[in-house]
């Protein structure tokens, strides 16, 4: 059983074109378990034409007031970060529960023990099947801010169902933030899909830094490589100490495809495979 990430510091360099292919690919002579960890934007299901099923909602805590208890003290609104809770001098605290996190600062300082624990909704996570690929997806309810609680969630049931699989594929979000992260740890290794632009190049040597910083192996898949200069990339290559294992050209057909919701079907894809 392989864990393969497919991410990229840039949004829109293909890398749900790659994972979806991918794993399309592979489920024709193996068990794949396609997992969309993108989940401030999910839209794998769509590149395959899989119908979503609701699985299960996933829920973060949040503070409970017994305002019989409260000093009106203003404690709890001093420590919270992410300014969810107003304290008004005499008046109980105004709390706005999507801007909270959950960290649980406001119940270690409160001095009267007012504080206590709920729930809210913060996302759904999704399954599907299509193409002999079992499908899991993670979906962030809109305006709430905290996305690595759903990958988290997902990255649950991926340990739990992982061993029924020969091959894991992850789509990550872009970029190199904490959903990104949850996402790559739990991955044997990653391919990182760009362009040949300078955003590409500048953001692939972001995703390249955090990988060597949590020790992943990556390699580079490179996208619409008939667009740009490939020569930005090639200096990230030596960098890095890492190699470009597949260069797609654009392809309107690819395109197409995508509109229609039908799998892409390249050769390249099969260079890809004998790298993983």
């Amino acid at each position: 059983m392989k864990i393969i990430g497919v991410s990229g510091g840039k949004g829109g360099t293909g890398k749900s074109t790659v994972a979806t292919a991918l794993a399309y690919k592979l489920a024709q002579n193996n068990r794949v378990f396609l997992v969309d960890a993108d989940v401030d934007c999910p839209n794998d299901h769509l590149f395959l034409g899989i119908k979503r099923k609701l699985r299960k909602k996933v829920e973060q805590r949040i503070p409970k007031w017994d305002y019989s208890k409260c000093k009106k003290c203003g404690l709890c609104s001093a420590v919270c970060k992410t300014n969810a809770i107003v304290s008004v001098k005499g008046q109980n605290p105004f709390f706005m529960p999507a801007q909270c996190n959950g960290c649980g600062a406001c119940a270690l300082v409160c001095p009267e023990k007012a504080i206590s624990w709920d729930k809210k909704e913060i996302g759904k996570i999704y399954t599907g099947s299509k193409y002999d690929i079992d499908f899991l997806s993670g979906e962030l309810k809109v305006n709430e801010p905290i996305s690595e609680f759903i990958v988290n969630a997902l990255n649950k049931i991926i340990d739990k169902k992982k061993t029924e699989y020969d091959y894991v594929i992850i789509d990550t979000a872009a970029g190199t933030h904490c959903p990104v992260i949850a996402a790559l740890q739990i991955c044997d290794m990653v391919l990182a899909v760009t362009e040949p632009t300078p955003l590409g190049a500048h953001d692939l040597g972001l995703i390249l830094q955090l990988l060597k910083k949590i020790s992943l192996k990556a390699n580079i898949v490179l996208n619409r490589s008939d667009i740009g200069d490939e020569k930005l990339i090639e200096k990230l290559v030596h960098k890095y100490n890492t190699k470009i294992i597949a260069k797609i050209p654009y392809s309107k057909e690819m395109v197409k495809r995508h509109a229609q919701g039908e799998p892409i079907e390249n050769e390249i894809i099969d260079k890809i495979i004998e790298k993983i």
